[in-house]
């Protein structure tokens, strides 16, 4: 068994096994069929499951590695990215440089299409496509960890309680992701903190950074997270189809001091951030960063500026951050009609309205925080103010 055997995407050598593993999955198939034919699932699931289970076959009979999947399951991608968005733009890939790998620290906001959208990026650009970290709490069914590992996702586990296993879990992840870049010149992808950013406040963990040097105490920080061509990635998006339920969590947080999850609640919120609607979404890749900090601290504070700048900023955000009761004052923070054309406003404006109406009173003002905060955020950036 190999050192990162535990953790590790599945190798080429594996797909053709594990794919007719998840063929044979009765609850694989059941969910495909409940997402293909969501009315016929019930009454017809004992007819459909196989039909669908015998024309996957045939279209994945000759896949035997991981690119030729992500190739094959690309056009499908790009149809899901067009039926829920209103186009994708992305920027500054032409800093980077084929043949060099790159870890990529990207703000987070969905379950899911975060790294879609950066893959979905490279991939047009004639770049490999990175490895993905995935938390083990959303892999808790064995189809979902075949399916995440077959596209290039490794685990990051996160439901450990003793702090000798975490500290050991950490040392394994720090060592694959320097492997994976150092040794075999494999993109890495990762986000800049553990969970969604659900009220909009893009900030770097400084622990994810010092977990990158953990194995590689022998050199000095910043030479260590030099070698791993470390590239601030900003997604945007205009709407997020979770920003209700991102609302209710927060509010419930705000006056119960806490939140518990119902059973299925991720399933549900991947779904939704596969299939909802997103309006436009922008990526950048910001200049990877190489020098400018000497401690986990300071890259925080860096990444946190790229990051923030890079976040294209939409009509509804300046909207949203109108009607902010926590406005920074001493920013000078233009309004939504000073920047955008009266039919692109007009348009945001009606659909802003719409997801404030459908937003329980009592969650509204969290709703109104997640789309206003990256304004904030944005120009203290800016103005070189502290966040």
């Amino acid at each position: 068994m190999g050192e990162f055997d535990s953790i590790r995407p599945y190798a080429d050598h594996e797909v053709p096994a594990v794919l007719a593993r998840l063929l044979s999955d009765d609850t694989f198939l059941g969910t495909l069929t409940h997402f293909r034919f969501p009315r016929l699932a019930g009454p017809f699931g004992w007819l459909l499951k196989p039909l669908i289970a015998h024309r996957l076959r045939s279209q994945l009979a000759d896949i035997a590695s991981v690119d030729a999947l992500q190739a094959r399951i690309e056009p499908y991608v790009d149809h899901s990215i067009e039926q829920a968005t209103d186009g994708v733009t992305y920027s500054g890939l032409e800093q980077l440089k084929a043949g060099t790998p790159y870890l990529f620290l990207a703000n987070h906001r969905d379950i899911v299409m975060d790294p879609a959208f950066v893959n979905y990026a490279v991939f047009h650009a004639g770049l490999p496509t990175p490895r993905i970290a995935i938390g083990d709490n959303l892999l808790q069914r064995p189809f979902v960890s075949d399916l995440m590992r077959l596209n290039k996702s490794f685990i990051v586990h996160r439901n450990i309680s003793g702090r000798r296993e975490k500290l050991a879990a950490f040392q394994l992840l720090s060592g694959y992701i320097n492997h994976s870049i150092r040794e075999e010149g494999q993109s890495i992808w990762i986000a800049q903190a553990e969970g969604r950013a659900k009220d909009g406040d893009d900030r770097t963990d400084s622990a994810i950074l010092k977990m990158f040097h953990m194995s590689r105490k022998d050199e000095p920080f910043a030479e260590a997270l030099a070698a791993l061509n470390l590239v601030p990635v900003s997604i945007s998006y205009e709407y997020d189809p979770c920003d209700q339920a991102k609302a209710r969590e927060l509010q419930i947080r705000a006056t119960s001091g806490s939140y518990e999850k119902a059973q299925g609640e991720d399933d549900t919120s991947i779904a939704l951030g596969i299939t909802g609607y997103k309006g436009r979404v922008h990526v950048h890749f910001g200049t990877p960063v190489r020098e400018g900090f000497e401690d986990a601290k300071q890259l925080a504070t860096l990444m946190d500026q790229h990051i923030l700048s890079g976040y294209r900023l939409f009509p509804v955000h300046y909207l949203a951050y109108a009607q902010w009761d926590s406005r920074d004052a001493e920013l000078d923070v233009p309004t939504a009609e000073q920047l955008f054309p009266a039919a692109e406003l007009e348009k945001a404006r009606t659909e802003w309205q719409r997801r404030l109406a459908a937003c329980p009173a009592e969650q509204r003002p969290w709703l109104i925080g997640q789309y206003a905060m990256p304004v904030r955020n944005q120009y203290r950036v800016k103005t070189g103010r502290p966040l």
